[in-house]
Formats: structure tokens, sequence, C-alpha cells
């Protein structure tokens, strides 16, 4: 099958076929949040604050390492070799972060630093605003040629939610790092087990 219509690929055709998907993704997800929920209101002095900047890097940081993911695992024989590493590092980064802020902070006050207002919320309105990308993605992996169709889809998705969290961040209020690393961890783990469980059926060539 793979050898069916053989020819001249285009350099660095995978990547640009991901490119376009991830941009119809945040453009998507860019509705979306502009239909429901907006921009916060205070947006203009949020980007002046390092944790603003923090939670954007612990996401994106997250997206890289997903995209290098769906990269390899979308063309057969390539290893993820230090790809896992890559994934897991900004996730302890941003939890040695957060011990370090509830360790400092005052009994009283970490409660409201790891729940904030808006957790029961955030999770769900991260995997809503990843939607448009998790189609697009999908469609973008399908193309290629995955044999791990598990571990694809979940790569997949999980970049999806890193795009629904990215933009999400432009809307949502928090910015305690227990609250990013946990809530908005799990808002994109919610399309990475979506992909996990339809990769086998949506990626199958």
């Amino acid at each position: 099958m793979l050898a069916t219509g053989a020819g001249a690929v285009a350099p660095h055709a995978a990547a640009r076929r991901y490119a376009a998907a991830i941009a119809w993704g945040a453009l998507g997800a860019a509705l979306l949040m502009g239909l429901f929920l907006g921009v916060r209101r205070d947006l203009g002095v949020a980007v002046l604050l390092p944790m603003f900047w923090f939670k954007f890097a612990f996401v994106a940081c997250l997206a890289a390492a997903s995209l290098h993911a769906v990269l390899r695992l979308s063309l057969p024989g390539l290893r993820l070799a230090w790809v896992p590493g890559a994934l897991v590092a900004p996730v302890l980064a941003m939890w040695l972060l957060a011990a370090f802020v509830l360790i400092r902070a005052e009994p009283a006050q970490r409660a409201g630093l790891f729940y904030g207002d808006t957790w029961n919320s955030c999770p769900l309105l991260v995997a809503l605003l990843s939607a448009p990308a998790f189609a697009a993605l999908l469609w973008a992996a399908r193309g290629l040629a995955p044999t791990r169709l598990r571990l694809a889809g979940a790569a997949a998705g999980q970049l999806s939610g890193t795009v629904g969290a990215l933009v999400y961040s432009l809307h949502c209020p928090e910015m305690a790092a227990p609250f990013v690393g946990f809530w908005y961890l799990l808002g994109i783990l919610i399309p990475t087990a979506a992909g996990a469980l339809l990769g086998p059926r949506l990626l199958r060539w």
C-alpha cells in the first residue's frame, strides 16, 4: 500500500500538512472562543505579568513536543527517541513551580491557588476549544502512514489539546502554577484520551 502511486514527495510535506491542520484548528478555536467566551478584559495588563508567559510557555512546550511526536508517529519506522522526555519535562517543571508556590503560601490560600475560580469549567472548555484542531489533525494523520495507531491518535489529540489550551489562555483569568499544572493538563488529556480511543479506527489504512 505504501508503494501504490509512489513518486517524488515534496520536502517537509508532512510538516506542511500538520501546519495547515494546526492553523485551521487554531482558527476554529478562536472563533469558538469569540462566539461563546470572549477575550479576558484585562489581557493588556495580564501580558505584562511573568506568570502569564509561564503559562503560555508551559502549553507551548507541550505543543512543540506533541508536534514532534505526531510527526514521527505518522511515518513508519521512526522512533520517538527523546520525545517522551520532552513531553514530561514541561509538566515536571510546572509541578515543581506549583509545589514551590504552595509551600510558600499560607495554608488558607492553598485551596484557592489550586482550584481558582474556574476549576470546574477549565478542562471542559479546553477540550471544547480543541475540537476543531482535533478533527483537522486526525485528518492530517490519516493522510500519512501511521503504524502505531493508538499512539498516533493520542499524539494528535494531545497536540489539539495544546492548541485549545493556548487559545483558552487568552480568556482564562487563572495564572497560578498549581491551577495551570493540574487543570490545564487535565483539559489537554481529554482530547489525548479521545485520540487514543479513536486512533485505531480513524487512522487505519
